[in-house]
């Protein structure tokens, strides 16, 4: 796009220049097409990619492209993990081996923001996709799909309100720590900032597919970030149904983060509640036995940087749930993982990380607990 529009000024200037060497000839109506000229030529710079602020502008709407690519290159010790380090797969006999290589580019992902003003605020849109589809397929799979009206209201599809995203763990896999909500669902969301460094916000939100229910889900949410520190409580209420069982799904979380120094961040997060599993990393069944599955989860994550181009971390997470969960041939009660992560800015967009992962999970029927381990590599350009 940079060169169209090299190309775009040095014609334009070229019909400027020869149009000059002939103005003293000219009369006042070929100054007049002159300036017509010098007009297509500036609005064509502000309509195109990089000029002035990096955006695309159509009318009054400012259009920004951003994502990434992304290429991982993983080794899982004990158990095939596959494209993410899924501690589910651990201690099943089909996923054991002596050793195994992957790769994925399947996390890079492209987005669009439009903004354009109106008289009851700015209207945004967001549309997103990644490559991430099922059964290890490169297929588009939307991830955001919304509209913002002003700084209140969102509609369509985004991360749930449930979700602690501002003290969300780093990681270089793509799920990171168990123990911590994780969904996009489309919903209707109302925000409100009533004090300083401080906002409200509530939803109704459709409820996560592996709940198989057909009512929706209210949440609430009160978050402070000023940020150095971040403190934030959210509750979630809706119904879940298994084998044509319907239960109550309620829960809650707590989450803090603090910048005790330069370079410095810790942060914690909590969850309780009953038939959440399908919201957390681990994705616990929500109803076992026409029962709630009553879960408690959390992470600690401790991160440092080391001068202005490295980054390390270490995150830990748990699950913890009541009744067990199958798959393939064992059910879990209890995921443990462990993150030590470092990230290095080669450039201003492009990063080299690695990570190592540790994972656990027990087998409930025999009390037999296993493990995994993997160790990943990835580079990310951002645009």
């Amino acid at each position: 796009m940079i060169t169209k529009r090299k190309k775009a000024f040095l014609l334009a200037a070229s019909a400027l220049s020869v149009t000059s060497t002939h103005v003293y000839a000219q009369d006042a109506q070929t100054q007049s097409e002159l300036d017509a000229l010098r007009a297509r030529v500036e609005a064509l710079e502000a309509s195109t990619p990089g000029a002035g602020t990096g955006d695309l502008k159509i009318g009054n709407t400012t259009l920004d492209v951003y994502g990434y690519v992304k290429a991982d290159f993983f080794y899982d010790f004990e158990f095939d993990q596959g494209d993410t380090a899924f501690v589910n797969n651990i201690g099943e006999p089909a996923n054991a081996t002596s050793g195994t290589f992957g790769a994925t580019v399947r996390q890079s992902r492209i987005g669009l923001r439009t903004t354009t003003p109106s008289a009851v605020g700015d209207i945004g849109g967001q549309l997103e996709v990644d490559l991430f589809a099922s059964n290890g397929t490169a297929e588009l799979r939307l991830r955001h799909a919304n509209i913002t009206i002003g700084d209140s209201w969102l509609i369509g599809q985004t991360w749930t309100n449930f979700m602690p995203l501002d003290t969300y763990p780093t990681s270089v896999e793509f799920n990171g720590p168990v123990g911590i909500p994780f969904a996009r669902v489309p919903q209707v969301r109302y925000t409100n900032s009533f004090a300083s460094n401080t906002t409200f916000s509530t939803s109704i939100e459709e409820n996560v597919s592996a709940s198989n229910s057909d009512d929706p889900v209210l949440t609430a949410a009160l978050e402070y970030n000023d940020g150095k520190y971040v403190a934030r409580a959210s509750a979630l209420y809706g119904k879940a149904e298994s084998g044509g069982v319907e239960v109550d799904q309620s829960g809650f979380t707590v989450s803090g983060s603090v910048r005790p120094w330069q370079g410095g961040l810790f942060q914690v997060n909590y969850v309780r509640g009953e038939a959440l599993g399908p919201y957390l990393i681990g994705v616990g069944a929500a109803v076992v036995g026409g029962q709630a599955n009553d879960v408690d989860g959390y992470t600690i994550e401790f991160r440092q940087d080391i001068g202005p181009k490295w980054n390390v971390g270490i995150a830990y997470g748990k699950e913890d749930y009541d009744l067990p969960t199958s798959t393939g041939t064992l059910a879990f009660t209890e995921l443990e993982t462990i993150h030590v992560n470092a990230f290095y800015k080669l450039t201003e967009d492009l990063t080299l990380s690695a990570e190592y992962i540790y994972g656990e999970r027990n087998d409930a029927t025999t009390g037999r607990t296993f493990d995994g381990n993997r160790v990943q590599v990835a580079a990310q350009l951002n645009f």
